[in-house]
């Protein structure tokens, strides 16, 4: 183990965490609002609206994400005159837009699941109940299924976060150098795959602790009846 290398090359490595970071959080942030409409219309009554949900989120959760940061990438090169015209080649061309592009589709398929899933879990008497004081659609899902399905969802959406983390290593493949890249870029000048890559894992393994850390925080913020029952709990079995 060169203990050396290691030395020198870390500072290099956690400089390229700012861009694993914008990556992962702008693909998050942009996915989440994109995700909202797409689980909505999983849960229509239309037959139409559903079908096109369900085949949206079956195509992005079915094929490798790999596979479709390179149709985005490389893919849209060979349209490059249609794209020109349209006025959109000017984005398509950038492999920071492309990666972030591909990243927002993918974790909104998955996310969308998530939050059908939270808003189905929600208590169909308290549905009633908004109902009953007249509550419209529109304010009942406001104060009521939404919020309930956020705090039904967080732990599984916290899953979806740490992957999008790991998922970000990806982007190097189309000349982005974030931690992944710069550890390749590296393992390229020196020969030493072994020293690089542990300690690019070190820094994923970091971030997603920090990650975690703050779920359990956010998660306890929304749940404070659970913390007070979790020590309740505690003290009864310490009697």
């Amino acid at each position: 183990m060169d203990f050396e290398l290691i030395a020198e090359a870390f500072p290099k490595l956690i400089g390229a965490v700012d861009e694993t970071l914008i990556l992962a959080f702008s693909s998050v942030f942009i996915g989440f609002f994109f995700a909202i409409p797409i689980a909505i219309m999983r849960l229509s009554k239309s037959r139409a609206l559903s079908s096109l949900a369900y085949g949206y989120v079956y195509i992005f959760r079915s094929t490798p994400l790999l596979v479709q940061i390179f149709l985005i990438y490389y893919g849209s090169g060979q349209f490059r005159s249609f794209f020109e015209q349209i006025g959109l080649w000017i984005l398509l061309k950038e492999a920071w837009f492309c990666a972030i592009f591909a990243l927002m589709l993918n974790t909104a398929a998955y996310t969308s699941e998530i939050i059908r899933g939270g808003i189905q879990s929600v208590p169909w008497v308290q549905l009633e109940a908004a109902r009953a004081i007249g509550m419209s659609g529109f304010l009942m899902f406001r104060r009521i299924i939404f919020p309930v399905a956020v705090r039904q969802a967080l732990p599984a959406y916290g899953n979806e976060l740490m992957l999008m983390v790991k998922a970000t290593s990806l982007a190097s493949t189309i000349t982005i150098i974030e931690i992944t890249g710069m550890a390749k870029k590296i393992i390229a000048e020196t020969y030493r795959p072994i020293e690089i890559f542990l300690i690019a894992g070190s820094i994923y393994l970091a971030i997603n602790f920090l990650i975690s850390r703050g779920l359990v925080v956010t998660e306890n913020w929304l749940n404070p009846h659970l913390g007070k029952r979790r020590t309740g709990k505690r003290l009864a079995n310490a009697k």
